[in-house]
């Protein structure tokens, strides 16, 4: 197996979509579309069902008591620790158009991972200036020459979609973070008409990403993406280690289930302030942080090299408003 073989994560239900819709589409971004009549809050609804029922399985799964404690990024781990790996660099290069949060969102994220590194000191956070949200991963674990044929091919049409969410404005609401065993992210669902002054909501963040796709592919690539399922989504934080999760037993560590308890609770915690304090309500505006617009002060990243940490370099980035 290549190197890039063994660093893949283990197959889990990352990707899985449970929104209740099959990608059968010729662009599969369609399918959902379709569905949901073209109806944004039809289209909000698959968003929220999928990632409620994903959380609901998390929070079994690592509340089970068979669970044995949450996953270490091995790539991570290894970059984090120079001095017993100093020859390591990652290397799965990948290709991607990067939604970049606003000033405000990036605030709010930096409260929340505030209140997770209290339960959980040893989280490893996705620092302010890394921050995205994948609206379209073209490919993923190459090499870097593999990865420079493909942004040769889109270079010409790079202005075109990076600038694109100029005219094409998707709004998200309602943050609220997703979880697993190995990661928690920010996420959002496409607005439908929230907030005390009315929206025009009718292109969402699902028609964007179609747009994209459609961008790309006419472009002549072949889209390679990991998921096409409705997510839209910020990773805010990793597990490097088990070891806030760990309770001393003799001469050996062992998995404490009632430290997994309080890390859950901890979660369903800060889910309940942020609908509480920035979801829509009637007759208020949204809050700052609880809303954003897509190509909001940044346009698309145009981004390759190995990303999955928030690093990488810029190919191209579009113009924001």
């Amino acid at each position: 197996m290549s190197e890039i073989g063994k660093l893949q994560p283990k197959v889990s239900d990352n990707y899985v979509d449970y929104s209740g819709i099959m990608p059968l589409t010729k662009n599969p971004y369609d399918a959902l579309i379709d569905a949901s009549r073209d109806n944004p809050k039809e289209i909000q609804d698959r968003y929220q069902t999928h990632r409620l029922t994903r959380n609901a399985q998390q929070r079994t799964r690592l509340l089970d008591p068979g669970f044995s404690g949450v996953s270490v990024d091995p790539v991570l781990a290894r970059l984090l620790n120079p001095e017993e790996f100093s020859d390591f660099k990652d290397p799965r290069h990948c290709l991607v158009f990067w939604a970049r949060p606003p000033e405000s969102v990036k605030a709010l994220i930096s409260a929340i991972q505030h209140r997770l590194r209290a339960t959980a000191p040893n989280l490893w956070l996705m620092p302010a200036d890394c921050l995205h949200m994948t609206t379209l991963e073209v490919t993923h674990s190459l090499t870097a020459p593999e990865i420079d044929t493909f942004v040769q091919t889109l270079l010409p049409s790079a202005a075109t979609i990076t600038d694109y969410t100029v005219l094409h404005r998707a709004r998200l609401v309602k943050p609220m973070i997703g979880y697993d065993a190995s990661a928690l992210a920010l996420s959002f669902v496409p607005a439908c008409g929230e907030g005390a002054e009315a929206c025009n909501d009718a292109y969402t963040y699902h028609h964007l990403r179609r747009d994209l796709y459609g961008l790309i592919t006419s472009a002549g690539v072949t889209v390679a993406s990991r998921y096409t399922i409705p997510t839209s989504h910020i990773t805010i934080a990793r597990f490097v280690t088990q070891r806030d999760f760990l309770r001393e037993e003799k001469e050996s560590s062992v998995f404490d289930s009632h430290i997994m308890n309080a890390w859950v609770d901890t979660i369903e915690g800060i889910n309940a302030w942020l609908e509480q304090s920035y979801w829509p309500a009637q007759g208020r505006d949204i809050p700052e942080g609880g809303q954003w617009i897509v190509g909001q002060e940044k346009g698309l990243d145009f981004r390759k090299g190995t990303l999955w940490y928030g690093g990488g370099e810029t190919i191209r980035l579009g113009a924001g408003f």
